[in-house]
This record gives C-alpha cells, structure tokens and sequence, in this order.
C-alpha cells in the first residue's frame, strides 16, 4: 500500500523520502516556462549588448557625451577625450578598453543583487524554473559554497554603485555644457541621461542593502525620526526593486547607444538651446 512517502524512481532533490510521491515535476496548467524565458532573454540580450560595446573601444564620446560603460575614464589613453572625472590610474601600458576597468564595480552590484540573482537563478540555472515547479538539479546547497558564496560581497559593491552613481551623475550635469565647454546647452542626448541617472539613483537606492543601512538595528525608530523618514522612503523603492532593475538596465544601455549613434556619425543630437 503506498503512504506517500516512496522513493521517487529519479530519487533526489525534490523526489526525496520526505516528499510527495508524485511522478509529474508540476500540476500547473497555465504557461509557467513564459516569465524565466523572457527574463533569460532579456538577461542574455544586455549581456551580449555590453560585451559587444565594451570590447569595441570606439566610439564612447560625443561632446558632451560620454557613455556610462567608459566613465570615469581611468586610463591616460581616453584623459583627453573627455573633461569629466578622469583620474589616470592606469599608465601608457593599459592597452585594452577602457571600459573594461569600470564596469566591473556596476556588473558586480547588478550580479550580487538579491532580485537579479532570482532572475538568472531561475532564467539560466532553472534554480527553481518557477513557483511549484521541481529544478532538475538533485542537490541543493543554496547559497553556502563555492562559488554562489560569493554573493555575499554584494553589500560591497553597494558602495561602489554609489560611487558610480556620483560619477554619472557628474557626466549628466556636463550634458548641460555645449562642446566649448560653454553652459547653456540641451540637446536630446541631454533628456537620455536625466532619465538614466534616475533610473541608476532609483535601482540603487531601492537595493535591500541600502534599506537595511539606512534603518538597521533600531531598536526605537522613535528615536531616530531622520532615518526612520529615510527607511520608509528607501522601503518604497524597494517595493519596486524588480522594475526599477529592469529600467535601469534597459535605461543605461540606452544612454550607451545614444553615445555611439552620436559618436559613429550615424545619428545628429536633436538641440533644443
């Protein structure tokens, strides 16, 4: 007489003595497989997208334009092509893209984010595929060992976001001077970074990193009425912590492809004054 409790045939992850005796992976009927395939997609679509312009070391600056995936500049070979935040770090012997350097701190922040790691966990790993849907994999150890450990460091690059937040947004601000360095100007371009810059701010600070920084251990908000206003303040970001990372990321790589139509000759910033 069966209990229930058999070993499943393919005994395993789910399929364990402790478990269910059912033989189908899931009793869903409406299309599960639909969000992690377009979140893969989507995923696989930016990565491809800035692996293609990081490399291409070309046209990243178009005054007063700069890319997001080339600022700061930190190599001497790019010092003279733009007069935002550059800081010459690295000599004459770096030799590859500059945008190599920089966007390690960004892609870290976005690789460690708690909502990001759902959406690849589930779009690539299928870690679990979806809600009520058994993975494939028969051991499950989370994020406890090598490498998935890791992710550990994300509050980390929270700090390094900012950085590269602040850094954007000096490189909006100078989007407001023509080529000649003269303020006063405002051109299409112009309206694509305020709107990426508060994307970035918006992601960023919605980070579950930054709400536990700013209203961790209280014990009495009473007693810090600055930072309890600042936690509910972050607490609603957080809410939209998903939508706001898709933005940014479709907002950023935006803002890149503004900069190379620009840069390549292919595309005349519209100028309002």
């Amino acid at each position: 007489m069966a209990t229930g409790t058999e070993p499943h045939p393919n005994s395993g992850g789910v399929h364990t003595g402790t478990r269910a005796a059912i033989d189908a992976n899931h009793l869903r009927t409406d299309r599960w497989w639909l969000a992690p395939a377009v979140t893969a997609a989507g995923l696989l679509a930016f990565i491809v997208y800035s692996t293609w312009r990081a490399f291409a070391d070309t046209n990243y600056y178009s005054a007063p334009y700069v890319s997001p995936f080339y600022s700061p500049c930190l190599a001497d070979r790019c010092a003279t092509m733009h007069s935002g935040p550059n800081a010459d770090l690295f000599g004459s012997w770096w030799g590859i893209s500059p945008a190599i350097i920089i966007l390690i701190f960004p892609l870290g922040f976005r690789l460690t984010c708690y909502y990001y790691r759902k959406a690849y966990y589930r779009g690539f790993w299928a870690s679990p595929p979806a809600c009520a849907v058994a993975e494939p994999h028969k051991k499950y150890s989370g994020e406890t060992r090598f490498p998935l450990i890791l992710q550990n460091v994300h509050r980390y690059f929270f700090y390094a976001a900012l950085l590269v937040a602040g850094t954007l947004t000096y490189d909006t601000v100078l989007t407001f001077r023509d080529e000649n360095h003269h303020w006063g100007h405002m051109g299409l371009g112009t309206l694509v970074f305020l709107a990426n810059i508060v994307l970035i701010w918006a992601y960023t600070l919605s980070c579950h990193s930054c709400r536990h920084i700013v209203g961790g251990k209280l014990k009495h908000f009473s007693k810090h009425p600055v930072r309890y206003k600042a936690w509910k303040f972050v607490g609603k970001l957080n809410n939209r912590h998903m939508q706001l990372a898709w933005a940014s990321l479709i907002s950023v790589a935006l803002a890149d492809f503004y900069v190379y139509l620009v840069a390549s000759g292919a595309f005349d910033d519209p100028r309002f004054f």
